[in-house]
């Protein structure tokens, strides 16, 4: 199985053969790969497995940097495992050791100190590799309640006789256990549900089920000999292979995308939300850009809504996803997105919105009044409005959130518009304090007269006005 890695490679463009460095992964990628690695060997804690927060929002791994585990008892309750970074910094001149990842796991006998210690050199290993052909460690009857059972050190040959008497077993029940196998298959849905319910894969599985093993244990050869027999089911395999971290799950995307013509677009957009949910912003970039080629109809605010659902628990790759979308793409975006960043006060993405043209929709009142509340960022609504009017002028609950706030200022700009003031006072009498009602009274009246003025000026010159009238 390949080593994870934490710095981020290319092949050069001098030699082929060769590859150059260009930079350092973040750590969330790494984590969440290693999770994954960790969930499909069985090693992954019971209670959570957690990346600590200071090292999420796209923070790179150093370079250099080097990872090791420590395992003991909890103070109180548990067996935790402290999943550490070291690396020297050249600007202190000293070497850093920061805490990087946490697990815990419930049981805390000796039995479940001993599982844990596996779930550590199973993270080192996934990071410094398997040095050495040994014995594996296994617990027969995995993990128990009680304070039982026996984890087992068995040498090459004792695993040999092992394993062949299980397959004997095996075959001599596989004709008995067909109808049971089914039944089994059919309660538990995917290939990959079966065999974490049951412990052993199927007697008999299809191509479909062998590309999702292959998916699943990153062997890439397999999965590129298997996923042309499957072109039926590309929706599905693509959201297996969006959904497996690490640059083996990237290239299995990439050579799917690539040899399929079409996807339908509620897979299509699975995959992208799991790309995301790995925070992998590589691939969801890449999902992004190809979406239009790939999907029949793109529902024009697909972007859009991916940058939505990436905002929650991954907000740089939402951001990233705004950045890299089209004026036409964001237009047809869903207002809301003015309303997450209205919430974190973020001016510099709020700004991006609105100058590719999104629309406030019904989303307006709330942005303004997230902005205008206390006056805590007036100075955004008026910025954001003056760049562009997104606020529709029939929209007079957006006036409403700014007079009830008090944002003069803001509410001006709205009139200045397109809002009717007259309009408003109608729909709602008594809203505002007097000081902010005079303040856009007297702004209206002004407007009036402007717009009475200019009409004037270009009203149409007629005989009655002694101006020639040609027929």
């Amino acid at each position: 199985m390949e080593i994870i890695e934490f710095d981020r490679w290319k092949p050069s463009v001098d030699n082929p053969r060769k590859v150059e460095y260009v930079g350092q992964r973040t750590a969330e990628d790494v984590f969440e790969q290693l999770k994954f690695r960790l969930d499909g060997q069985g090693y992954l804690p019971d209670e959570y497995f957690e990346l600590r927060s200071e090292w999420e929002n796209g923070r790179e791994i150093p370079r250099d940097a080097d990872l090791f585990c420590t395992v003991d008892y909890g103070e109180s309750e548990g067996v935790y495992v402290d999943v550490y970074l070291k690396w020297y910094d050249e600007k202190q001149k000293k070497g850093v050791t920061e805490s990087f990842i946490v697990g815990k796991t419930l049981g805390e006998n000796g039995n479940d100190l001993d599982r844990m210690f596996l779930t550590a050199s199973a993270i080192t290993k996934a990071v410094h590799g398997d040095h050495a052909t040994h014995a594996r460690y296994i617990q027969i009857g995995g993990v128990e309640e009680d304070t039982g059972g026996r984890v087992v050190h068995l040498s090459r040959q004792e695993e040999k006789v092992i394993i062949q008497a299980l397959v004997e077993q095996r075959e001599r029940q596989e004709e008995a256990m067909g109808q049971t196998e089914q039944l089994l298959r059919r309660m538990t849905g995917s290939i990959t549900a079966y065999m974490d319910t049951v412990g052993q894969r199927p007697l008999r599985i299809s191509d479909y089920d062998k590309a999702v093993l292959a998916v699943r244990d990153g062997e890439l050869s397999a999965f590129r000999e298997l996923y042309p027999r499957v072109r039926d089911q590309a929706g599905d395999l693509l959201i297996e292979t969006a959904n497996r971290p690490g640059v083996v799950g990237r290239q299995m995307t990439l050579l799917l995308v690539a040899d399929t013509e079409r996807f339908p677009e509620p897979a299509y957009r699975t995959a992208c939300q799991k790309a995301i949910a790995i925070n992998d912003p590589v691939k969801v970039a890449f999902l992004l850009e190809q979406a239009g080629g790939c999907v029949h109809e793109l529902s024009p605010s697909f972007h859009g809504e991916m940058a939505g659902y990436a905002y929650m628990d991954h907000r740089h790759i939402a951001k990233e996803i705004i950045r890299q979308c089209t004026n036409e793409q964001i237009a047809a975006a869903p207002p809301y997105l003015l309303e997450l960043f209205a919430q974190d006060a973020d001016f510099h993405t709020l700004s991006a919105l609105v100058e590719k043209g999104i629309s406030g929709g019904d989303s307006a009142a709330r942005t303004l009044h997230m902005l205008t509340y206390e006056g805590r960022n007036s100075w955004m609504a008026e910025e954001l409005l003056e760049k562009r009017m997104w606020v529709d002028p029939n929209d007079y609950g957006a006036l409403h959130a700014c007079v009830e706030n008090g944002a003069v200022n803001v509410a001006k700009l709205l009139l200045d518009g397109g809002m009717d003031f007259d309009q408003y006072r109608q729909r709602f009498p008594g809203s505002g304090s007097p000081d902010t009602i005079q303040a856009l009274e007297e702004h209206w009246a002004k407007l009036q007269v402007h717009a009475q003025e200019q009409g004037e000026e270009q009203a149409p010159i007629g005989p009655e006005a002694g101006g020639l009238q040609l027929g």
